[in-house]
């Protein structure tokens, strides 16, 4: 797929799946295993800024990832790394991705092109 624009809500997503998590301190933290979901933020490219987003544990140590906002440009195969405040908290390879915003706006719509207004109401992460 190649999209119209850098922008394109094509290109943003907010929901992925890892593989297997390689946590660091804790296996897997306590606040995960508890809670079955915790807070944190991740990034995705080594210098990108990090994005607020919420873990769910699955039985098999993936992990759900649910972005607070749209990233731009998550691609399968890439690392996804988590963060409590300054901590690193472990990686995990991204292998399963969510609809796009692109994709959700065609479902509300039922098929309409989704209108500039729209388009420009998204709030992407960067």
């Amino acid at each position: 797929f190649k999209a119209p624009s850098r922008d394109h809500p094509a290109l943003y997503r907010d929901l992925l799946r890892t593989n297997r998590v390689h946590w660091i301190a804790e296996e897997p933290p306590a606040e995960l295993v508890r809670e079955k979901m915790m807070e944190c933020h991740f990034r995705f490219r080594h210098q990108m800024a990090l994005v607020p987003c919420v873990l769910t544990l699955n039985q098999d140590g993936s992990v759900w990832v649910t972005l607070v906002k749209p990233a731009r440009a998550i691609t399968p195969g890439q690392f996804a790394v988590f963060y409590k405040g300054d901590e690193c908290l472990g990686s995990g390879k991204i292998v399963r991705m969510g609809p796009s915003v692109y994709t959700m706006q065609q479902g509300k719509n039922r098929g309409e092109n989704p209108k500039k207004e729209e388009i420009d109401k998204i709030e992407p992460a960067t």
